[in-house]
């Protein structure tokens, strides 16, 4: 058994190291490119440190140097930056698989979770149990195509439902009947035995904008998921809460103040049966505003003009307002972010939802504290990828030794 291995036994000292290196990792993410000795003022770490820590960096290949950027004609020894290894020289890169209800999208994303190829897999006439397979055929031939010669990590994947991450499991998912589904252990059959990790899509949105996004989020964070699944995530301190069971964040039948749409539950008025894709489908097609309750045609439909299209996005968008304050009033976060599919791609459909949230709220009169994901319409791939990424960035060392020794054994 090797030193490196990662079923080696753990030395004194490896602590501080995958502390140490976890500092300078981030600290590059956050201000890359950056002299090291600029690491050093801004993460606090002696200089001594962030050299060892840098080299073992760079050996593992995440970090590279930029002499093409040093400052010349200064007086003592140059400052040569250091970048995440990103861009033209390629670099480690990261696969993302978003599975929803009606298709996939895949991703290849790079160190700073920036989408370097992606595309949607539809899943017609798929049925549910041979989702896994299909899906991971599709998707080991778009990493095939797209790493060219890149080391890939491994896979990140993301789903709705009651996912258990450290099983790899997704335990309850109801629009596709699955309970305790191997997901994870699946994907990787179907990618030659790749690494894949897997979590609940909400929970990895919420971790992307922790790792990618807002410093508020860093702070605290609610995350708000409005599509086919409604959930939800909490990040407190950088960290995503998971709960006994991973079970955190159904807010399925949150009661949604002013609505009394019946739920299955036997209530009326919950989250889902008010506010999600399904249910606006529904109400779009009985409204005559769309052939088949497709919420893309909803967003198209208003896009191109349909006032009727429009009048029901902004319905749903106040109908999650109301939600939202509700969080806002029981957790108080720096910051609420809410993947919704009209609000991401219209402003004028987050005012619709920071206005219902403001008027209700008896904690939060600022509005700019309820925004939309960072990373936009490419929110879901990214969020995918940062289920792979994040564990990389927490303990760089161990576990780009762990990700990377596949790729060189092949």
């Amino acid at each position: 058994m090797t030193r490196n291995s990662p079923h080696a036994p753990r030395m004194a000292g490896d602590g501080r190291r995958e502390a140490n290196a976890a500092t300078v990792l981030r600290t590059v993410l956050d201000h890359g490119p950056v002299a090291r000795g600029a690491v050093a003022k801004l993460s606090g770490l002696s200089p001594a440190a962030v050299s060892r820590q840098a080299t073992d960096l760079t050996r593992l290949g995440l970090l590279r140097e930029l002499p093409e950027l040093a400052g010349g004609g200064g007086v003592g020894r140059p400052q040569i930056p250091v970048d995440l290894h990103i861009g033209v020289s390629g670099g480690p890169v990261a696969g993302g698989v978003h599975l929803g209800v009606p298709g996939s999208t895949f991703a290849l994303v790079d160190l700073r979770g920036q989408v370097l190829a992606h595309r949607t897999y539809p899943h017609d006439g798929i049925a549910p149990d041979g989702l896994p397979g299909a899906v991971a055929r599709e998707l080991r031939g778009f990493l095939d195509t797209h790493t060219r010669g890149r080391p890939l990590l491994g896979v990140g994947a993301a789903v709705g439902g009651w996912v258990d991450p450290a099983e790899g499991v997704v335990v309850r998912h109801q629009a596709l009947g699955w309970r305790r589904r191997p997901l994870a252990a699946e994907l990787a059959r179907g990618l030659g035995g790749r690494t894949v990790r897997l979590d609940n899509h909400a929970r990895s949105i919420a971790q992307s904008e922790i790792l990618f996004g807002r410093p508020a989020a860093r702070r605290s964070l609610v995350h708000l998921f409005i599509g086919n699944v409604v959930d939800a995530a909490v990040g407190l301190g950088g960290v995503v809460h998971q709960g006994p069971g991973a079970a955190a964040g159904d807010v399925a039948h949150l009661p949604v103040p002013d609505s009394t749409v019946p739920c299955p539950c036997g209530r009326s008025g919950c989250l889902e049966v008010t506010a999600s894709n399904t249910a606006l489908g529904r109400t779009a097609v009985r409204r005559g505003i769309v052939p088949e309750p497709d919420t893309f045609l909803v967003v198209d439909a208003a896009a191109a003009g349909d006032r009727r299209a429009d009048r029901l996005l902004r319905e749903r968008a106040r109908a999650v307002g109301r939600a939202v304050a509700l969080l806002l009033d029981v957790l108080n976060p720096d910051l609420v972010v809410v993947t919704e599919q009209s609000s991401v791609l219209e402003p004028e459909y987050l005012e619709e939802i920071r206005g219902a949230a403001i008027d209700l709220s008896h904690v939060c009169d600022d509005a700019e504290r309820i925004v939309s994901p960072h990373a936009g319409p490419a929110t879901l791939p990214v969020a995918a990828g940062t289920v792979l990424l994040n564990p990389l960035f927490r303990r760089p060392l161990e576990t780009a030794e762990e990700l990377l020794s596949p790729e060189v054994e092949r």
